[in-house]
């Protein structure tokens, strides 16, 4: 698609600054919602749409939306902009870039939840992104936009930007209203759902940054012209992140359901150093890899479910041909292993645990069981746990050994990594 919704600052410059984000159309949506819409019409219109949750989930925003109790006395709104995915760095282009069509998000949302109050909880790191919102909530209070009588139509809302400390397990909805409330980031027992028992104990929804961007669009141009974009299960404009070995790693913006090898090969510019591709990881460092031959799928929750991985946060991770998959499955499972919040026991002991194993395997002590008992620790930490930090850990492991089962008995058998054992004499010359 030529034209942007999500990415639209790379053809509008200065996007950021309100007289220019008003004079692209900027607001409007706002506008039509307060002074023409009922708030139950709003949300039937984000039903409609198909929006499904851009955080990883992929829930139906309309219907999660529709979990509230009727006539609740206070309902929140909380946008998850604590962005830590390995591999995903989507939401910082719209925080940075373009905050007021965030900002608009959230006003229409909030608006259609009876929400009065809002909180946009951003990872503690992305200082220049909170720096921006606070720049973007000043200028919108400033011409009416949030207030006590928005626009002259009596309806009031207050938004707060809370920095966290930059921990993973915020991304986690609990965890992140833990975090809120002042609380360590333990993340909650679910049921009761934030939707009944959320922040404060009040009824809250928590949406992520590009899904509640992606309302705007849905109330301007209407839910049928977002339905018309991609599959008709999982429609709408997508951001795709591409790190790893490509020519342009970068956020590209595209309809849901995009071939994944046409946003490593068009978009990416294909494999850096004419190398051949030999991974990799769709949704981010949590979900299972693919390998080479597997790339041919269209970029929707459903067909990469279908290929034997997630979508999840669309943090595409390209791996070519010169890659370790033990010394790459390695450092995934450190990342979990200090991530972990400690709270459960099967992930507390599990990742560190797991981050041991790979670890003898890539520099050499492993013992020749250590194969089946990574996936022995990984079988018993999946679904056993309050959150699904211990999967994210496990997944990556069962998927890696599944389809580079060769790479980890030959790092088994030569006792360490190939790569670094062959390097050896070279290093002995050296020295």
């Amino acid at each position: 698609m030529s034209e942007k919704i999500l990415l639209r600052h790379e053809q509008v410059p200065d996007l950021r600054r309100l007289e220019v984000y008003e004079a692209d159309g900027g607001y409007s949506a706002v506008r039509k919602a307060l002074t023409e819409m009922q708030p139950a019409q709003i949300t039937e219109e984000v039903k409609d749409s198909g929006l499904r949750g851009r955080g990883g989930a992929g829930f139906p925003t309309g219907v999660k939306w529709g979990f509230l109790p009727k006539n609740a006395p206070k309902t929140y709104l909380l946008c998850n902009a604590d962005e830590s995915e390995p591999g995903t760095f989507k939401d910082r282009q719209i925080i940075e870039h373009n905050p007021h069509l965030l900002l608009e998000g959230i006003i229409i949302s909030a608006y259609a939840i009876g929400c009065h109050t809002a909180y946009i909880f951003i990872r503690g790191e992305f200082a220049r992104g909170a720096q921006r919102l606070e720049e973007a909530l000043a200028e919108a209070r400033a011409r009416g936009y949030l207030g006590d009588n928005i626009l002259g139509t009596g309806y009031a809302l207050e938004v707060y930007v809370h920095r966290g400390a930059g921990a993973y397990i915020c991304g986690e909805e609990t965890g992140l209203i833990e975090a809120l409330e002042g609380k360590r980031a333990y993340p909650r027992v679910k049921p009761p759902f934030p939707a009944t028992y959320g922040i404060f104990g009040a009824p809250t929804i928590v949406n992520n940054v590009e899904t509640l961007a992606c309302v705007v669009p849905i109330i301007n141009r209407g839910a049928k012209w977002f339905k018309a974009i991609g599959p008709e299960k999982s429609p709408g404009p997508k951001l795709f992140c591409v790190s790893g070995h490509v020519q342009r790693p970068g956020v590209y913006e595209a309809p849901m359901g995009t071939p994944l090898r046409e946003v490593i090969y068009d978009f990416a510019g294909g494999i850096s150093g004419g190398k051949r591709l030999k991974a990799v990881i769709p949704g981010g460092s949590s979900v299972p890899v693919l390998r080479a031959d597997e790339i041919d799928v269209a970029m929707d929750f459903e067909s990469v479910a279908k290929a034997g991985s997630l979508l999840g946060s669309c943090g595409v991770i390209v791996m070519d041909e010169d890659t370790c998959m033990v010394k790459a499955l390695k450092v995934i499972a450190h990342f979990y292993a200090h991530e972990s919040c400690g709270q459960c026991t099967p992930c507390r002991e599990g990742t560190p645990w797991l981050y041991r194993l790979l670890t003898h395997l890539e520099d050499g002590g492993a013992d020749p069981r250590d194969l089946e008992l990574l996936l022995q620790v990984a079988d018993n930490m999946m679904g056993n746990t309050v959150c699904v930090l211990a999967d994210a850990a496990a997944m990556p492991v069962k998927s890696f050994i599944a389809k580079f089962r060769d790479e980890f008995e030959e790092h088994l058998r030569l006792g360490g990594c190939p790569q670094r054992l062959a390097a050896r004499p070279h290093q002995a010359a050296a020295s």
